[in-house]
């Protein structure tokens, strides 16, 4: 039976490339690699987008970035779910946005809610639900960058550990990509192709955990 599941994230997951500000290709993007390490039989959905938050409005951005209000359709849209996997909070990190781990860990708390609360247009059981702690941001040279997240690198930092209390109070599964991978210092935030990769590998053996793969 085809297992289906829905990486929700941002533009880490979307593959934004630092070094040229263009997009990874396809096979260097973490839900790529995790379908991979997964295998047949799996039927990934990878839902990123650059600038998404968890739960705060960001009206600079060109679409809504705000994941209480869109990863329910993202639900509705690919259903029936075994795993959702959301790996957010990075872009909570902008003092613009919200700017504290404590934030961002309220907000994924809403979002891991959602999932579970879900009006599914199918019969379904809840599926499973990942929780990934974004690597903690870096110093980077990049003035644009470095203002954006004034403050970021201090306080990405702590997410992994309010991320996994939080996975661990939910029932949630937990994975801290800051194990694995490092972000860039060019603009401090985003991933080279190597790091994005190592994620959906990292990710592999509890994903197949969670689906009794």
């Amino acid at each position: 039976m085809m297992k289906t599941v829905l990486c929700y994230g941002d533009s880490l997951t979307w593959g934004y490339d630092p070094e040229n500000r263009a997009r990874h290709a396809l096979e260097d993007r973490w839900p790529t690699a995790l379908a991979a390490g997964l295998g047949e039989g799996v039927h990934m959905v990878a839902d990123g987008l650059n600038g998404r938050t968890t739960a705060f409005d960001d009206f600079t951005g060109d679409c809504d970035r705000n994941a209480t209000r869109t990863m329910p359709t993202a639900l509705h849209a690919h259903a029936p779910l075994d795993l959702v996997i959301i790996m957010l909070g990075s872009n909570d990190m902008k003092p613009a946005v919200a700017g504290t781990a404590h934030a961002a860990s309220k907000g994924l708390r809403r979002l891991l809610q959602l999932v579970r609360l879900h009006a599914w247009p199918v019969e379904q059981d809840p599926p499973q639900t990942l929780v990934v702690a974004p690597p903690p941001l870096v110093e980077t040279a990049d003035p644009d960058f470095a203002a954006m997240f004034e403050g970021g690198v201090e306080q990405s930092a702590m997410l992994a550990s309010f991320y996994a209390d939080l996975a661990d109070e939910m029932g949630a599964g937990f994975f801290d990509a800051g194990s694995v991978a490092q972000c860039s210092s060019v603009d401090g935030v985003h991933l080279d192709a190597k790091n994005t990769r190592a994620i959906g590998r990292g990710l592999s053996p509890v994903a197949r955990l969670l689906l009794g793969h």
